[in-house]
């Protein structure tokens, strides 16, 4: 007997799960609507970012695909709907690398052509109060480059501003995040990955009872002392993650060094 219709799936993946067994995964649906806002209410703008490049250094490599989804939020952080959606493909100077195409799926004959109006850009990001991307360290430097509007923008960085192994996931890469929340995703381009996310910041974190989003916001806007261990011997590296430090190899001109973002409060305690 073949089963195919969607409520006897659902009722065999409620099956499984109730066994204690097994654990199943949904694939994401991306929504439209996540919280009903009436016309009258006042609401934020923000955007979820992605950006794909030919390589990791922000002064040299290019852009090839940026990729926004623009939504709608309330000051509680409740995400209300998805605004407008931007993805765009850019042909860069020199040719795509083929370990970048195996990452990023993006090649050659996709760029050809292509290239990125600077004025949509800055139409599509004009209203946002924020913008949020998955690695912003590496997301804000391109976009700046190319975009100088991103520069008077406010940035919040949704891997490493949320303590996710403190809400009990296996770790802060988004694949670990939707399975963390019982979902999976075929990302085959970047605003993919943006929708991915957007559901990932409309979630409730357990620990917490607030949206995702909310405690995001909390955390960007505080302010931060970034503190650099320079010259710090390697066989201290691991000794370094455990604190919480990151390493930044020097592309954005900064130091080449480990270095640790410390809310400003904290170390006027210490």
């Amino acid at each position: 007997m073949i089963i195919n219709a969607a409520a006897d799936l659902a009722q065999m993946a409620k099956s499984l799960e109730d066994s204690g067994d097994y654990r199943v995964l949904r694939r994401l649906v991306p929504k439209h609507v996540f919280t009903p806002i009436p016309t009258n209410q006042p609401v934020k703008i923000g955007i979820v970012l992605d950006v794909e490049t030919t390589g990791l250094d922000a002064k040299t490599d290019e852009v090839t695909e940026l990729a926004m989804v623009k939504f709608s939020y309330l000051p509680n952080g409740r995400i209300g709907h998805v605004i407008d959606t931007f993805a765009a493909l850019n042909e860069p100077t020199n040719p795509i690398p083929p370990e970048i195409t195996a990452l990023t799926g993006i090649t050659n004959e996709m760029v050809a052509g292509q290239h990125i109006d600077p004025a949509a850009v800055s139409s599509f990001v004009a209203d946002a109060n924020v913008i949020i991307a998955h690695n912003a360290n590496f997301d804000r430097r391109f976009a700046e480059r190319y975009w100088p509007e991103f520069e008077q923008k406010h940035w919040a960085c949704s891997a490493i501003e949320i303590e996710w192994r403190s809400h009990g996931f296996e770790g802060s890469r988004l694949a670990y995040l939707l399975a963390g929340a019982g979902l999976f995703h075929h990302a085959l381009r970047a605003v993919d990955d943006c929708r991915a996310l957007l559901e990932i910041l409309a979630m409730t974190l357990g620990t917490t009872a607030r949206p995702v989003l909310a405690c995001l916001l909390e955390h960007a806007r505080r302010n931060t002392v970034r503190i650099w261990a320079e010259g710090t011997p390697y066989d201290f590296k691991d000794q370094l993650k455990k604190r919480k430090y990151r390493w930044n190899d020097g592309n954005d001109g900064r130091l080449k060094s480990w270095h640790v973002d410390i809310d400003e409060q904290l170390l006027e305690r210490s």
